[in-house]
């Protein structure tokens, strides 16, 4: 079984929930188990957050006013891409080094440029934190994760997978 869908969001606030539920709307109807849906579902949500408030810059016109989701179900595994237009990972918007990265990066459906070494940052992002805790999420609920710019162009891309386990009555378990 393979399933793949691609979205193409405005970087608006009501996109977030729109990309969630279309996930999780993929995976029940897939027959995956509801934890892991649950889980990806949170990190689907902080990669689109970080999209939609640092994704894009008035400068570049249109096109950076969109941020673009991807979801593979391939097999036994789920990968997504969060890829936007903004400037990317820079000094100002660094990688978050909360946490290293989790297992090797898995090949990206397209190219991605490495990312200077991160500005220092706390450890550990406080509890009651309104922001920097997203890439830390992201990298604690997904398997395998990779984050970076895109080559040649302004924008980042935060990739991730997970391995899938399936209810027992799954209708599209893979074989």
């Amino acid at each position: 079984m393979s399933i793949w869908w691609s979205l193409h969001l405005r970087r608006e606030a009501a996109s977030v929930p729109l990309a969630r539920r279309l996930l999780l709307g993929t995976m029940e109807t897939a027959g995956v188990d509801p934890d892991v849906s649950y889980d990806l579902s949170v990190a689907l949500s902080e990669a689109c957050a970080n999209a939609v408030e640092h994704g894009g810059d008035t400068a570049h016109g249109d096109c950076s006013q969109a941020y673009r989701v991807t979801a593979y179900l391939d097999g036994e595994k789920c990968r997504i891409e969060v890829a936007d237009s903004g400037p990317g990972f820079t000094a100002e918007r660094p990688v978050s080094p909360l946490a290293p990265p989790s297992g090797p990066a898995p090949a990206p459906a397209l190219a991605i440029a490495s990312v200077p070494a991160p500005v220092p940052a706390p450890v550990q992002a406080s509890v009651d934190a309104e922001q920097g805790r997203g890439l830390f999420l992201i990298r604690e609920l997904a398997d395998h994760v990779h984050i970076g710019n895109k080559p040649g162009r302004a924008g980042a891309v935060v990739s991730f997978d997970k391995i899938l386990k399936w209810r027992k009555d799954a209708p599209l378990m893979a074989v």
